[in-house]
This record gives structure tokens, C-alpha cells and sequence, in this order.
């Protein structure tokens, strides 16, 4: 698999079977500064976060794993919210963390592994709902951060502070779309990572939900493209005045 960047400057392409790929690509996806928030998904052309069975993995390639594997590596916590263990199945990384967001605090049917030699796997919800996760997430070291919420509801504000009062200053989210609509509507998102695979499909999933909010505007910083049609884009979000 060849990888080319186009944008800003075209540049030398990446074979990913060569020995510097990862680190070609590492240097390519360097946040500019320590504490950054990022959102990275995948979308099909039609912006469904699906592909036929349901979740991510038939929309993938080689080439975006490796590109997902450098983006959490640079980050200090992976964040998702519990739809997404649940229909995807997460494993906690083996060095950093794997931050999970419910406003319910109920794991049941959760598709999380990994918590032996791994790294940290922390559950962010309401404090009304903390002794809920505990029993339900069913995991051994697991830590649960009670945020402050409003009815029930995490804003994107308390979220970040809450990893942030942990350490974690890189911040990569990966959805789903509700958390993601979240972090953006809270104005908390420095950049998107979008992968948009070549695949026009009906899902019932956008990557941003359904629901209509304000745009926001964004700014292309980097362009890769792949021989198969796949497209990685970093996109800097503009912040509202």
C-alpha cells in the first residue's frame, strides 16, 4: 500500500512496507503543541460511520490502521462513549489509556478487553450513576471519575477538565457520533481526523448524528490520499468567536 501526501505540498510517497512508514507517518500526524484535542473517525462518501456489518471494520483499510495506531500513540487517552464499546468492542492500549463516557453508568454487554498488562481504563459519568459502572463494568482496575453534570448530561467542558485533572493532555475522542457532536458543539475540538473511504452506502449512523446544529467552519492543515481512494484529511476546526 502506497500512501501520498498532497496537501500542503505534495510530497514523496510512503510505502508502508517500508521501515520508516511509521515513523514517516508519526512525524506527518505530530500535534503542534502538548495539550490538543482531537476527533478521528472514519465516514463513508455518504458520511455513514458504518459500513454492512454494522460497524467500522468494512470501512477500514491497512492504511488507516496504521494511521489510527500512530494517532493514539501520540495522544494520552483514547476517549469513546459506551455505545461504541458496546457495538465495536474496544481493547485498553497497552501503554496510555481508554477513557469511557456514560451518562448511565450501565456496561452491560460491553465489548471492553484487555485491562491485565494494559494501561489505564477509567469510566467518566455522573456521580449518581458512579456505583452503577462499578458493578457493571465487571473489570478488574478500573477507576471511575464521577464529572459534574447537569441532569445527567456531561458537557465537553467537564469532560476535558476531568482528563485533564488526570494528566492527560493529549486527547484523542473516536466517537460515536453523539460524543462526538458533543466535544464539537462544546467547542473543545482543536482537529479532525478524517478518513473517507470509498464506499457510498445507506448506513443509518452519520458520523455526527442526525440532529442539525450550527456549522462550523474548518481549515484543510493536511491531505493524504491512497492508490485505493481512501483520503486521510486533517481538518483544524475554527473556534466560534
Amino acid at each position: 500500500m502506497i500512501l501520498t501526501p498532497v496537501f500542503p505540498i505534495a510530497a514523496n510517497p510512503i510505502d508502508l512496507e517500508s521501515a520508516d512508514a511509521k515513523q514517516r507517518i508519526t512525524e506527518l500526524y505530530g500535534p503542534p503543541r502538548k495539550d490538543w484535542v482531537r476527533l478521528n473517525l472514519i465516514a463513508s462518501v455518504s458520511g455513514s460511520a458504518t459500513g454492512p456489518d454494522g460497524t467500522s471494520e468494512t470501512l477500514t483499510n491497512s492504511a488507516d490502521r496504521l494511521i489510527l495506531g500512530v494517532i493514539r500513540a501520540l495522544s494520552d487517552v483514547v476517549v469513546v462513549g459506551a455505545a461504541s464499546v458496546r457495538a465495536e468492542g474496544y481493547f485498553v492500549p497497552r501503554s496510555g489509556a481508554l477513557a469511557v463516557v456514560s451518562r448511565t453508568g450501565d456496561f452491560g454487554g460491553h465489548q471492553i478487553r484487555g485491562t491485565g498488562n494494559s494501561g489505564t481504563l477509567l469510566i467518566l459519568c455522573p456521580a449518581s450513576v458512579a456505583d452503577t459502572a462499578r458493578s457493571t463494568i465487571g473489570l478488574p482496575d478500573v477507576t471511575v471519575l464521577a464529572v459534574p453534570d447537569v441532569d445527567g448530561s456531561l458537557s465537553a467542558t467537564a469532560i476535558v477538565t476531568a482528563l485533564r485533572g488526570q494528566g492527560f493532555r493529549s486527547i484523542v475522542a473516536e466517537g460515536g457520533p453523539g460524543l462526538a457532536t458533543q466535544l464539537v458543539l462544546g467547542g473543545v475540538v482543536d482537529e479532525l481526523c478524517l478518513t473517507t473511504s470509498p464506499v457510498l452506502n445507506g448506513g443509518k449512523l452519520p458520523i455526527f448524528g442526525a440532529d442539525e446544529f450550527d456549522g462550523r467552519a474548518l481549515e484543510l492543515s493536511q491531505l493524504l490520499i491512497d492508490a485505493d481512494g481512501f483520503s486521510y484529511a486533517r481538518w483544524a476546526l475554527r473556534q466560534p468567536a
